[in-house]
């Protein structure tokens, strides 16, 4: 049943690659956020909501919920510049930024195969950004390659810092998407103001919100617990998957820079993780 749940989960984050660019057509970075979150909200309340209390604890949500809001922002706005692909690609270097940020966060010294690794990785990076033009140094859009690579930060440093918190997965995960989907009201009021959009723009929001943020994020912690290093492994899939999709759903045409850039971005994250 483990292995279930993990297949699952990762077919469903495969998905969400393609529904956040598609879905980016009918709205702002910013209302998509505030959709997917209300959504993931839901969700998390419906299900769990008699096996929360406030308490003292839930006060690092504060900062963790802040994160969030950085993090799907960045994201978001890379989705929206970038072709998805390369967006993708860009966002999934977060483990290599989790072995940097583990040096001044958790007092880590990374050896020789983390550092090659590093090397490998960032090299593939930068493929995907100059879509293989390693020599001609073109960035289809500097900004958004920008965002790409700092929504990979934000997202190591949401999770370097989650690893302190002892609440249940589920507890602390509810309450972090409860502060984010308050602080990105406040963000909508002042930027796009509320609107409803189309159907279209609210059912990829919806979809996000499932899928990306909400029940799969449940199926995730199920299948972890149950078979971590099955799970763990068949996670390295998800990228690829998402460049199948990409292109089915999508229409994009896959560039073999990108394919070439995201092997050497895993093979890095693989390297990594042997050190």
């Amino acid at each position: 049943m483990s292995k279930k749940y993990a297949v699952g989960a990762v077919l469903l984050w495969s998905t969400v690659a393609s529904a956040f660019k598609l879905s980016l057509r009918y709205m702002s970075p910013i209302q998509l956020l505030f959709y997917a979150s209300l959504t993931s909200l839901f969700v998390f309340g419906l299900l769990y909501s008699r096996e929360f209390s406030p308490r003292k604890e839930n006060l690092r949500s504060a900062y963790l919920g802040f994160l969030i809001v950085l993090y799907y922002f960045l994201l978001f706005s890379a989705y929206e510049r970038l072709p998805a692909q390369e967006a993708q690609a860009l966002n999934y270097t977060w483990p290599l930024m989790l072995v940097l940020l583990s040096v001044p966060l958790l007092g880590k010294r990374p050896g020789a195969k983390a550092l090659f690794g590093l090397f490998i990785g960032f090299l593939g990076a930068f493929i995907v950004a100059t879509a293989g033009n390693l020599t001609g140094l073109n960035f289809s859009n500097p900004i958004g390659v920008i965002f790409g690579l700092g929504s990979a930060v934000v997202w190591a440093t949401y999770w370097l810092l989650n690893l302190r918190d002892k609440r249940s997965p589920v507890e602390k995960t509810f309450w972090n998407f409860l502060f984010s989907f308050a602080y990105v009201s406040v963000l909508l009021t002042f930027a796009d103001g509320f609107s409803i959009p189309s159907v279209k723009g609210l059912v990829g929001a919806v979809y996000v919100g499932l899928f990306e943020m909400g029940v799969t994020f449940l199926i995730w912690y199920r299948a972890v617990e149950d078979d971590v290093a099955f799970a763990s492994n068949l996670a390295y899939l998800i990228p690829f998957l998402s460049l199948v999709f990409i292109s089915l759903v999508v229409g994009e045409d896959i560039m073999p820079g990108t394919l070439a850039g995201l092997v050497l971005i895993v093979l890095g994250i693989l390297i990594g993780r042997k050190m």
